[in-house]
């Protein structure tokens, strides 16, 4: 059993930066930016920056290419990098497939065809997103040239984490599973941005986001095709799962880079780690290492101060790692 969890449970918010200074970083982020079509409906595309190898950004399971607003243009700076929206979510067009990790990948290659954005590529998932590029990398190895994951989901986590915890992992993650089922029933009557619940379903402004951005998202969550997209999602876990399981083999050596989140999601905040806390990041951190060694050219890193959503709390952590990749393919 796989079950994806959505990230605007597991989302940290970072600690204030000068609110103009955010919306001014984060501008191109909070409107669409290049729709292209797919096959008759729309993903949203953004890259800027230019060189021989496009990094190619995909996000957490609840959020969209904004996710990257403080990776992305530094990466930039060195190289053309490019993030988008998934079907549903952001400002792309729904799909009438179901929310897989294989459906995720074959609409980024139709996308990155018809935008015409030419290999090679280094890929970047983070959570769900990490999922799919690395079905990506499976399905297209002629393509991708290297991998940067972010705090990545074991095929085997759920079950392997609730055994270590002693059933507690399920137990918890019962209640968030509902509650995210009840938002989502909600969501697809329509939200109004003032409804009761409506913050807490989103997360609310939050702060990493300046104005216009948080604004920007919201409204894209208060849209029943959110969450339509993200239940999908969440229905298609275990396929998700089953499909890169089925995938596996060895990446050769492949140059990849595995960030591991600091912080438990799973800790509560104030009040000393337990000993089962400590088990279950230990027996997740032993999963990021069994997924490392699919390359021969890999390395794991745990980035301290860091929850689930690394690139939330560290983006430079994500930017050192994106340049590493990069530099060992001489770019």
């Amino acid at each position: 059993m796989h079950r994806l969890v959505p990230g605007i449970i597991l989302v940290g918010l970072a600690s204030g930066v000068n609110g103009a200074a955010i919306d001014s970083r984060q501008q191109a982020f909070a409107h669409p930016q290049q729709l292209v079509d797919i096959g008759g409906r729309r993903l949203n595309l953004y890259c800027s920056g230019a060189g021989p190898v496009t990094v190619v950004f995909d996000a957490p399971s609840s959020e969209a290419g904004w996710s990257w607003h403080a990776v992305q243009p530094e990466v930039a700076k060195r190289t053309r990098a490019c993030v988008h929206d998934r079907a549903g979510l952001g400002f792309s067009d729904p799909s009438p497939l179901p929310g897989t990790s294989a459906n995720a990948v074959a609409d980024l290659h139709a996308l990155l065809a018809k935008a015409g954005i030419a290999p090679p590529y280094v890929m970047v998932g983070s959570s769900y997103g990490a999922n799919n590029v690395q079905l990506y990398a499976y399905r297209y190895p002629d393509e991708v040239k290297g991998l940067v994951l972010v705090d990545a989901p074991h095929d085997d986590e759920t079950d392997r984490l609730d055994k270590v915890s002693q059933g507690k992992l399920k137990q918890a993650m019962a209640p968030m599973d509902a509650f995210m089922r009840q938002c989502a029933q909600a969501g697809q009557q329509g939200w109004s941005l003032g409804a009761e619940g409506f913050v807490d379903c989103t997360g609310g402004t939050g702060e990493l986001y300046g104005r216009e951005l948080a604004a920007a998202r919201l409204a894209t969550m208060a849209r029943p095709a959110y969450w339509q997209a993200l239940v999908s999602q969440m229905d298609g876990g275990d396929a998700s799962a089953e499909q890169l399981k089925a995938a596996r083999r060895s990446y050769g050596d492949l140059p990849m880079v595995l960030l591991v989140r600091g912080v438990s999601p799973y800790a509560v905040p104030g009040q000393p780690q337990s000993a089962l806390n400590k088990a279950t990041e230990a027996e997740h951190l032993a999963m990021q290492k069994e997924l490392a060694a699919y390359s021969t050219r890999s390395s794991v890193r745990v980035v301290p101060g860091a929850g689930h959503v690394i690139q939330d709390f560290k983006p430079d952590a994500v930017v050192q790692a994106v340049n590493e990749v990069l530099g060992q393919l001489g770019r």
